[in-house]
């Protein structure tokens, strides 16, 4: 091996396993294009991605642009003389950069496209309750995740089952993927599926758009299972989120991770707390019952819903925000 030039863009832990699995196969990765160090945490202490740190173990040669159309970066770019380009959670490319290689640039998409394109389709695939998703490897073109299909691999969302569990099981069959494919590129035989034809006749292509903190707030008037899908959906990042309100008015701000759903007819109020202030606690909603497993107070850790209860007594005349 070793024939092809690779150039490999990403930054966080998901992309690792996918530049791994490369090495550890013995290809020629001749750059590696991540983010610039960005000061983080309390001290704002100057932090290297996920990638940066395996490449700097590795001995590869790093590239950090500050801005992508840089001239001096463009330059140094061309003369990698990359054969291929593999982008796995980067960002949006110019077509001066993706055009580069003469194999063209691929990406790895953590949805089965045409579905889910954009910068979320893990949590939204989630959130919409799918009960499969997938990993979609496809060559960049100028619009966002519509390029042609090289390969796709297929995974089951079980019921329960958070983003987090999804990501990280995406980000080895991604890793698998990504082999897969430069090992077609390298041998001149791989597909390259328009996406149009992925598409069944009345088949509704759904969108993954950038989440932002105001669109984690839970609505409690939604149904048992929509509210449970929200939740796992964005657990554990960005993070579903509600206020508890006590009956003399005191506000409580709760990031919600864990919940279970039960569906059943009752009289309660939609959003009231309902407890034994011991070992469960549940929210009343319109077809059944939200139960909260892994909550964290705001300035507080994340815990379980046993260690919230011992220090957080609850009545069953709070409610849900």
């Amino acid at each position: 091996m070793g024939e092809l030039r690779i150039v490999f863009m990403g930054t966080p832990e998901f992309a690792v396993e996918s530049l791994d699995i490369l090495v550890r196969n013995n290809y020629n990765i001749v750059g590696v294009v991540t983010v610039m160090d960005k000061p983080a945490g309390r001290g704002q202490q100057l932090q290297e991605s996920a990638v940066k740190k395996y490449a700097l173990e590795k001995g590869l040669n790093i590239l950090q642009p500050e801005k992508l159309k840089d001239e001096k970066f463009l330059e140094e770019l061309r003369a990698l003389k990359a054969d291929l380009q593999l982008v796995v959670a980067f960002r949006m490319l110019p077509q001066i950069i993706w055009s580069m290689p003469r194999l063209g640039t691929i990406n790895l998409h953590g949805s089965l496209l045409p579905q889910y394109r954009g910068a979320a389709p893990i949590n939204w695939a989630v959130m919409n309750g799918e009960k499969e998703t997938g990993i979609t490897t496809f060559l960049l073109q100028q619009e966002i995740d519509t390029g042609k299909i090289i390969f796709r691999d297929k995974t089951p969302i079980g019921e329960n089952e958070t983003a987090g569990e999804i990501h990280d099981r995406l980000m080895i069959l991604g890793a698998g993927l990504i082999l897969k494919t430069v090992k077609a590129i390298e041998e001149t035989n791989y597909p390259q599926i328009d996406q149009s034809e992925l598409i069944a006749i009345g088949e509704q292509v759904k969108h993954a758009p950038k989440i932002f903190k105001e669109d984690c707030k839970i609505d409690w008037t939604k149904s048992v299972s929509e509210i449970h899908n929200f939740i796992r959906g964005l657990s554990p990042y960005p993070t579903a989120y509600a206020t508890f309100k006590s009956p003399e008015g005191k506000i409580q701000s709760v990031k919600l991770f864990i919940s279970e759903k039960e569906i059943a007819s009752h009289t309660h109020q939609t959003g009231l707390l309902i407890s034994d202030s011991k070992s469960f606690l549940k929210v009343a909603v319109q077809d059944g019952y939200i139960y909260i497993q892994e909550l964290q107070l705001a300035g507080k850790k994340k815990m379980s819903v046993i260690d919230f209860l011992r220090g957080f007594p609850l009545n069953n005349d709070w409610i849900v925000l």
